[in-house]
């Protein structure tokens, strides 16, 4: 059989994943945060996007709802619910040839000076006197300082925040006299890590720097006694001691207790009253003092910022007692699309490749404006099942919480579960029970005994943590009361499970919760008997982990 080329036709069927698409199915995981960075790099990439004032209120991005239109934006576009129509007198503007060019205009037009975008041409400055100039990092040294206008605040330029090893640089250069310990101080500086412990070798560096290891001890020394307290620390015992040590509370017998953190730990007071020789009220008195320290003091330079939380979607229910949901107009985009430059453009003598790029900044503006658009609507759609699903959680509480999945509501609503898991990241809810992430209402089932309905995971949660605090020092519930109790209350779940979602609420368990009730309980008789009132008891904290 001779090989011969020829022409085959056939029909397939294929799913491609345009760069559009994957950018549409990108927005949906986005938060406001994430959506207004990538929004700016759009509008700097496309010269037919723009941004619509905050204080023009003509138009809410969306679909949610409109203010109010005047006669002059009726003819806004409807595909695209943004564009823009520009005035006749902006187009003379623009096409103006004859626009003045000094410098003076040039530099309000840029809203820069003129040496920031031409640094070869000479530019207005504004002048300051010369005993400052020197002083002025960012003067040129004659005397002058780029413009910043008439209005210009030194008071509102910040300091960069001090850093951990600054600060405890400029405490070395007071605290020893010789070069020679600043430089060995500096070089033991190196060694603490994020939290403020030392967790360099003495013996190593010793041998690495000439020195020996008594005076690289003296030095540590010295160093523990930095601010904050706790610096220089080799581990947590020593930290709690150097801050006790700070406040002058360091007595023996806090001394033998820091030493014996695995037994304060396990609330194992009847051997710590023993090593210490003190009684019930004297060991919970320090346990709260303890509790009162940093364990990780070089936190305290960390120079994160946590990013507040703006909600999403708002909540309220209406007095006929429906629920009105909408999305929050101050994380929607306000993206418009310049239609009349667009079209001044191609009416214009441009070349074919100029109005190539138009027409795809036109087409990448277009489908932009729709993914927000329905980015918008999804999320309002999937906020609103979940409020049809949750509402006796809104009504009455978490313990009404009911178990819900991600295809629930794709089910619900039409959609794939992976469209609903890219909307519920990191998109938050603000109701009148608080502000909640949208996968706060995504939960568990766990069975329910003798048919009933099925508990979510959350609510059983809270049921634990409210069996747990109403236990007295008496009867303390074990991990088995507690799921017979449950039981009782028709939910059927494992003594395990118990216990772990016990550990996921650092909640001690029955044998430490006993010790250290019997002995508050002990230290409040002692105080009563005395006549001395204790004063509020501070929340526990889980000691040495």
């Amino acid at each position: 059989m001779a090989l011969s080329p020829k022409l085959d036709l056939r029909q397939t069927q294929s799913l491609v994943m345009t760069p559009l698409l994957m950018q549409s199915i990108r927005l949906l995981q986005l938060n406001h945060i994430e959506l207004e960075q990538f929004i700016e790099q759009e509008i700097e990439k496309n010269p037919l996007l723009e941004r619509l004032d905050a204080s023009d209120d003509t138009i809410l991005f969306g679909g949610v709802h409109s203010e109010h239109r005047s006669d002059s934006d009726q003819d806004l576009r409807s595909d695209s619910s943004a564009d823009r129509v520009l005035s006749d007198d902006a187009d003379s503007l623009w096409l103006n040839s004859g626009e003045t060019t000094s410098s003076s205009a040039m530099s309000d037009t840029f809203d820069s000076s003129l040496e920031n975008i031409f640094p070869d041409d000479p530019g207005s400055r504004d002048f300051i006197a010369s005993d400052l100039a020197s002083q002025w990092k960012s003067s040129a040294g004659d005397g002058y300082v780029s413009s910043g206008g008439e209005n210009y605040n030194l008071e509102q330029v910040t300091a960069a925040p001090l850093n951990m090893q600054e600060h405890i640089r400029e405490q070395i250069i007071f605290a020893f006299e010789k070069a020679e310990d600043r430089m060995i101080a500096a070089e033991l500086a190196d060694q603490v890590d994020e939290i403020g412990y030392f967790r360099g070798d003495i013996a190593e560096l010793a041998i690495r720097i000439g020195s020996s290891v008594e005076h690289l001890e003296k030095l540590l020394f010295v160093l523990q006694g930095f601010e904050p307290a706790g610096l220089f620390a080799r581990d947590l015992a020593e930290c709690l001691r150097l801050q006790l040590r700070a406040r002058k509370r360091l007595s023996p017998a806090m001394d033998i207790l820091l030493q014996n953190l695995e037994l304060l730990a396990k609330r194992d007071f009847h051997s710590l009253k023993k090593l210490c020789r003190l009684g019930d009220t004297e060991i919970i008195d320090m346990l709260r003092e303890i509790q009162l320290l940093d364990p990780k003091p070089g936190t305290a330079f960390s120079s994160g910022i946590a990013d507040s939380i703006i909600p999403d979607v708002q909540v309220d229910q209406a007095p006929d007692g429906s629920w009105r949901i909408e999305l929050n107009s101050e994380t929607l985009p306000r993206v418009l699309i310049n239609n009349n430059y667009y079209a001044t453009i191609m009416r214009a003598k441009t070349s074919p490749d100029e109005k190539t790029f138009l027409g795809e900044c036109m087409h990448n503006a277009n489908w932009l404006i729709r993914s927000l658009d329905q980015r918008a609507q999804t999320i309002l759609k999937v906020a609103t099942e979940i409020v049809r699903q949750q509402e006796q959680f809104l009504l009455q509480g978490v313990a009404y919480l009911k178990p819900l999945n991600l295809r629930n509501v794709a089910d619900a609503i039409g959609m794939h579960e992976s469209t609903v898991s890219r909307v519920t990241t990191n998109k938050y809810m603000l109701t009148k029970r608080g502000v909640f992430e949208l996968r706060y209402f995504f939960n568990a089932a766990i069975a329910a005994s003798e048919g009933a309905e099925q508990h979510s995971s959350q609510s059983v949660r809270h049921q634990i943590k409210i069996l747990i605090d109403a236990e007295s020092p008496d009867s303390i519930l074990s991990d088995d009361t507690i799921v017979e109790m449950l039981k009782e209350q028709n939910i059927d779940i494992a003594r395990r499970t118990v216990a772990k979602y016990r550990e996921a609420m650092n909640i001690a368990s029955s044998v430490q919760r006993r010790r250290e009730k019997k002995a508050e309980a002990s230290a409040t008789k002692s105080n009563v008997r005395s006549g001395f009132i204790a004063p509020p008891r501070v929340g526990l904290l889980a000691v040495g982990k």
